[in-house]
């Protein structure tokens, strides 16, 4: 259980919630969002039911934030004064990320839980695709949720499916490669004309 010796480093307060992100998504993957509670997430994860309450809100928010941390290229372009990348490279961190164990477990768990919590599976959205897209919308504009749709394609619904492991980061590049030769134009994966902030 957390100490009181008195206030956490920012590095101390990281950990601990990356320990109560990785609780939550055990419970989640082994129990599903119904029958995964605060209490247990707060016992696996070493901390108090308060400190999950202070920093998410509810059990839909500890999702929310799961989801979110995925979506870890999304928080290092929005930071002032990053610099624009290459779309190829920013879609292959895309792919990456939602491509990945965590990612897909977490696809699974809203897919299956949604008829029962309408709720969560609009956060889900809010907090991973709908930003995802807008993140390629600075990219791509309105081709955004096309090339979307393109980076998840038939790979992530056998992901979905168990029917193959995550790719690695080449296999990653290459899908993105091919998904932009689709979409975009050579000229227009230049990162000065496709930022949004250039």
């Amino acid at each position: 259980m957390e100490s009181r010796r008195g206030r956490p480093t920012a590095a101390e307060r990281d950990r601990r919630r990356d320990a109560i992100l990785d609780a939550a998504i055990r419970r989640f993957t082994e129990h599903g969002f119904g029958g995964t509670t605060i209490e247990a997430i707060a016992a696996d994860a070493g901390v108090t039911k308060r400190t999950i309450y202070t920093w998410f809100g509810d059990l839909a928010g500890v999702l929310t934030a799961a989801v979110e941390r995925q979506h870890g290229y999304l928080l290092a372009a929005d930071e002032p004064g990053s610099e624009a990348e290459p779309l190829e490279d920013a879609a292959t961190r895309l792919v990456l990320a939602l491509h990945a164990d965590v990612s897909v477990a977490l696809h699974r768990l809203v897919i299956a839980e949604s008829p029962r919590f309408p709720e969560v599976a609009a956060g889900f959205y809010a907090a991973g695709p709908a930003r995802s897209i807008a993140f390629l919308a600075g990219h791509v504009g309105e081709r955004a949720e096309q090339l979307y749709t393109l980076l998840l394609g038939e790979p992530h619904r056998r992901r979905l499916l168990g029917l193959s492991a995550a790719p690695a980061p080449a296999e990653a590049r290459t899908h993105a490669r091919e998904c932009l030769t689709l979409v975009v134009d050579e000229e227009s994966t230049h990162p000065a004309t496709l930022s949004g902030r250039a």
